[in-house]
């Protein structure tokens, strides 16, 4: 049985995102496992009202999947079997929710995300997975 089944990528075309990325296929391919992509996005305020706020989700999970999009292709040209979750709300949050509800066994992350001051603001969103994750957590430099 492989080390490592499903893989949960935190993803969002960041430096440290690609190099997490990159890290990811490696432990993959040695593990034959499956590799999903999550990127979250911001919450919408609810405010908004409709139709604004509908058309604001459905744009900001367009540019979501149009980021992704590219990435997918990669992954499926070197073998590796892809899925996708694009989620509102925090990313912490988000890609804890996704590992648990469908059985990731590994989440690869950058180390970071947000700059310097935010992070130091609100926490960084690796160190919250690191901290409340169920299962393993490779954070990338």
């Amino acid at each position: 049985m492989p080390a490592f089944s499903k893989i949960l990528v935190a993803y969002d075309s960041s430096p440290h995102s690609r190099r997490a990325l990159a890290k990811a296929v490696d432990v993959a391919q040695c593990s034959q496992a499956q590799v999903g992509l999550i990127y979250a996005y911001d919450p919408v305020p609810a405010y908004l009202g409709e139709p604004y706020y509908e058309d604001a989700v459905s744009r900001a999970v367009l540019n979501g999947r149009e980021m992704l999009k590219e990435v997918v292709a990669g992954l499926a040209e070197q073998g590796l079997t892809v899925s996708v979750n694009v989620i509102q709300g925090p990313p912490a949050e988000a890609i804890l929710k996704v590992a648990e509800t469908e059985g990731y066994d590994l989440i690869v992350m950058g180390s970071r995300g947000l700059s310097a001051w935010q992070g130091l603001l609100l926490g960084s969103t690796s160190q919250r997975v690191l901290q409340h994750g169920q299962i393993p957590v490779l954070i990338v430099r």
